[in-house]
C-alpha cells in the first residue's frame, strides 16, 4: 500500500491519477467530500475466491475516514475486512448529453473512487461513533430520535473503515462536444437533459400508532436536495 499524506489536494498516485479525460479531474479534497456527502450508497469492490465482486453498501464519512457497515453474517464484509486492498466508488448521474452524432453522446456526472487498505473497527467507542455517522448520513436527526443499538445488534453489525488518503474525483457538467462539421450541418438537436431527484411525501408505517406527526428531521430531509 502506498501511504499518502492527507493534504487539501487529492493524491496523485499511479492508480488515482486520471489520464483519460484528465481535464475533468478534480484535485481539491473538498470536492471529494462533497461527492461522498451527497451520495447515499457506495459500491464496494473486493475479490472473493479469486473473482471480483462489486456490492452496493451503506456508508458515512467522518473527516478523512469512510465507514461502511453490514451484517457480521455477510461473507462479503468479512472478506472486505481481510482484503489487503479494496476500492470504493460513488457516482451521481446529473444528466444525459444529446449530441449531433452518436459517438459524442455522453452523461454529466460527479464521481469518486477511493483506494486503500480496509480496517475492521473493533474498538467499541469507535464502532458506536461510526454507526452514528452512517445513520446520520442516511437520515439526519434519526440517531437521537430512534432507539440506539443494543448489545445484540452491535454484535450483529460489522463496520470497516477506509482512509480517504488515496482518491480520485472526476466530473462532467457541460454540453455536447460535437465535431465542427456536425454543428455546421445542423441536422440534429443537441443539448442536455438534466436529471433531478427529489424526496416524496413521508409514508407512515402501517403499524404506527395514531397521533404521531411526521418528525421535523424527516421533513427537513424531504426538503433537502
Amino acid at each position: 500500500m502506498i501511504l499518502v499524506p492527507v493534504t487539501p489536494q487529492l493524491s496523485t498516485t499511479e492508480r488515482s491519477t486520471i489520464r483519460r479525460g484528465s481535464k475533468r479531474a478534480r484535485t481539491d479534497r473538498s470536492e471529494l467530500h462533497a461527492v461522498l456527502d451527497a451520495a447515499l450508497i457506495c459500491h464496494l469492490g473486493i475479490v472473493v475466491d479469486g473473482a471480483p465482486r462489486v456490492l452496493p453498501t451503506g456508508f458515512g464519512r467522518s473527516g478523512e475516514t469512510l465507514y461502511l457497515h453490514g451484517s457480521t453474517g455477510a461473507r462479503s464484509l468479512r472478506e472486505a475486512a481481510e482484503e489487503p486492498e479494496i476500492c470504493v466508488a460513488v457516482t451521481h448521474l446529473d444528466g444525459i448529453v444529446y449530441a449531433r452524432s452518436a459517438f459524442h453522446f455522453s452523461v454529466n456526472y460527479r464521481s469518486a473512487v477511493i483506494h486503500g487498505r480496509p480496517r475492521q473497527v473493533t474498538d467499541p467507542d469507535e464502532k458506536w461513533r461510526a454507526l452514528q455517522v452512517i445513520t446520520e448520513h442516511l437520515a439526519p436527526g434519526s440517531w437521537e430520535h430512534a432507539r440506539q443499538p443494543n448489545k445484540r445488534e452491535l454484535a450483529a453489525t460489522a463496520v470497516i473503515a477506509l482512509d480517504l488518503a488515496e482518491a480520485a474525483v472526476k466530473m462532467r457538467g457541460e454540453g455536447p462536444n460535437d465535431e465542427p462539421e456536425d454543428v455546421e450541418a445542423n441536422k440534429a438537436w443537441a443539448g442536455v437533459l438534466p436529471l433531478e431527484t427529489r424526496w416524496g411525501a413521508p409514508e407512515p408505517s402501517g403499524d404506527l400508532a395514531p397521533g404521531f406527526e411526521v418528525p421535523a428531521h424527516v421533513l427537513e430531509r424531504r426538503c433537502s436536495a
